[in-house]
């Protein structure tokens, strides 16, 4: 098995490739490059003046960067998307790929404290530079905040509970590890649910220390420039309230409320959506790659003018 595919299998390639509809002298964005899978793929489907531009503000992800003279790989997140295509003196592009989420990589390397598997510090930057992380969301956030996080970004059922036990608990000693964490919080988890619950508890906490949905939002509002006429934003997110967002801003251009009108009555929206109901995996593809199962692929080409 190849570094790359040790690193993050990528999840539903080949729908991917043919959602961005590549040609060959086309220009494409991957903003989540990460092990480079789905980047490699693209660059297999580009003639020798094709171009691919890559984001990923993960240091691990750098040491899989190809050596391809149609390949920049940016070290930055995908929030900042216009202003990094502009430095390398792109205004459009053909086709953008956003595979949101935590790599494969992540979650193995104990290291990182993206995993509920391992013993860990509480950290879960993405970035690995930014001063927030989960230890310092745990002990210095209001039990309001706390409350807030679980509830919107966990879905965990009992949210109130969790963050009211957690600040009286750090109280006494700071939380700075995931066994540490567990602990604190045994007597609230569901008896046979503890990996889905623990697994809410650490994506509110990983949603919140890279802010997450905020960059999300920003990245697509940026696609609408960014795209060419007929070009394809092609998004896959692993949980609801990624989806919702994207599935949202594809079918009105906005997050929230209705799509917006002209004079006439026509509405006025950037994009048609191509795939109606949400793409996922194919039961061969589940069977091989279980972090395919909550996948949903999303893809909407935008409006000529």
């Amino acid at each position: 098995m190849s570094s790359e595919q040790v690193y993050h299998v990528p999840v539903m390639l080949h729908e991917c490739m043919d959602a961005l509809d590549i040609k060959p002298d086309g220009v494409y964005v991957d903003v989540t490059f990460g092990g480079g899978g789905h980047s490699r793929e693209i660059l297999k489907r580009l003639g020798p003046n094709g171009k691919l531009i890559a984001f990923d503000q993960d240091p691990d992800a750098i040491n899989n960067a190809i050596d391809d003279a149609r390949f920049v790989l940016i070290h930055q997140n995908f929030r900042f998307l216009k202003n990094y295509l502009r430095l390398e003196g792109v205004k459009e592009v053909d086709g953008i790929l956003g595979d949101l989420g935590v790599s494969s990589h992540q979650f193995d390397d104990a290291e990182r404290g993206f995993s509920i598997r391992f013993d860990a510090d509480l950290d879960m930057r993405m970035d690995q530079v930014s001063d927030l992380d989960a230890r310092k969301v745990l002990n210095t956030y209001s039990e309001e905040d706390l409350h807030r996080i679980f509830g919107m970004y966990g879905e965990v059922q009992n949210a109130k509970s969790l963050a009211k036990t957690i600040v009286t608990a750090r109280l006494t000693k700071e939380i700075n590890t995931v066994a540490e964490l567990k602990e604190v919080i045994k007597k609230l988890v569901p008896k046979g649910k503890e990996h889905k619950y623990h697994a809410q508890v650490f994506q509110a906490l990983r949603i919140e220390v890279n802010k997450e949905l905020e960059a999300l939002q920003e990245f697509l509002m940026q696609s609408i420039s960014v795209l060419k006429e007929n070009g394809r934003l092609v998004i896959m997110s692993y949980h609801s309230l990624e989806d919702r967002l994207v599935k949202n801003f594809m079918l009105k251009g906005k997050f929230r409320g209705e799509v917006e009108k002209d004079f006439f009555g026509n509405e006025i929206k950037p994009f048609r959506v191509i795939s109606r109901k949400a793409i996922t995996a194919s039961e061969e593809e589940l069977q091989l790659n279980n972090r395919s199962r909550s996948a949903k692929l999303r893809v909407a080409e935008k409006i000529t003018n």
